[in-house]
């Protein structure tokens, strides 16, 4: 009877579908954009009538150059590094200048704080307008306003400053929570309360990052403006190379490069030290 009973028993038969993998899609911007920058890199090999026998030329011209560097001279180090000590002020005076004029039209830029749309509109598109032109011809467009010397150095480093600045510096405070301003001003706090006690906290190491960033490229850019009449140790450089003087012109690049080292060295170590204090 046991027997007649399991046989009755219906059986079942389970079956279950396994997802298929999704299939990765094709990202159109890569399938378009390879073969386009491609065709583009060989136009311009045509184009430019790209001279390879000129460039192992150059190569062969570059390595006897390069065995009359050696020893560097040390005659003019007094004059080369007084000009190095040039560039620096330069760089640092035209970041901060950059730094002070980004900071406050920063506030009227961002989308959250600013008095009108029209007015963060303006400004960005003025920032933009000074980010667009290269440093190097600020220079030489306050090399003719002003003169020779290291004040077009100066002013187009704090230009170029103060385009890039202006922008991060106006992300920087659109990222702040809203609920944070709508309290304070819920408290009745004042517009300058608000920015001491609730903004600054919040985007103050993202400013000073920044703001170290623009120093390291001021140092740099320093330098090449020299080269145009800005003065510093870019003019040492040129003269150095103009006069077919090797060996003073190395001795000229090692200073730049101590130079650069030297602050980008101290500038990562205080940007670690901002993370630890941050974490």
């Amino acid at each position: 009877m046991s027997m007649r009973m399991n046989e009755a028993k219906p059986s079942f038969t389970l079956y279950t579908s396994i997802p298929e993998p999704p299939k990765p899609k094709r990202n159109k911007l890569f399938v378009i954009g390879l073969p386009l920058i491609a065709v583009l890199f060989v136009f311009s090999l045509v184009q430019l009538q790209f001279d390879y026998s000129k460039m192992a030329q150059g190569f062969t011209k570059l390595g006897g150059y390069m065995g009359t560097m050696f020893p560097p001279d040390f005659s003019a180090w007094r004059h080369v590094l007084l000009a190095a000590v040039e560039s620096l002020q330069v760089a640092i005076l035209g970041s901060v200048l950059g730094i002070v004029v980004a900071f406050f039209l920063s506030f009227l830029a961002a989308s959250n704080l600013t008095p009108h749309p029209f007015v963060a509109w303006i400004i960005r598109s003025a920032a933009s307008l000074l980010r667009a032109i290269p440093t190097i011809v600020w220079a030489l467009i306050f090399i003719v306003s002003v003169g020779l010397g290291p004040l077009p150095g100066v002013l187009a480093i704090a230009v170029s400053a103060a385009g890039m600045l202006v922008k991060v510096f106006a992300q920087s405070l659109e990222e702040i929570d809203k609920g944070v301003l709508e309290a304070m001003q819920s408290t009745g706090a004042s517009w300058l309360q608000i920015v001491m006690q609730g903004i600054m906290p919040t985007v103050k190491t993202a400013f000073i990052a920044w703001c170290v960033l623009q120093l390291e490229g001021g140092i740099a850019e320093s330098t090449i403006l020299g080269a145009v009449g800005a003065g510093g140790i870019g003019y040492e450089m040129t003269h150095a190379m103009k006069s077919y003087n090797f060996a003073a012109a190395l001795f000229v690049g090692l200073v730049v490069f101590v130079m650069v080292f030297s602050v980008e060295f101290v500038a990562n170590r205080y940007k670690m030290k901002l993370k630890i204090r941050q974490n």
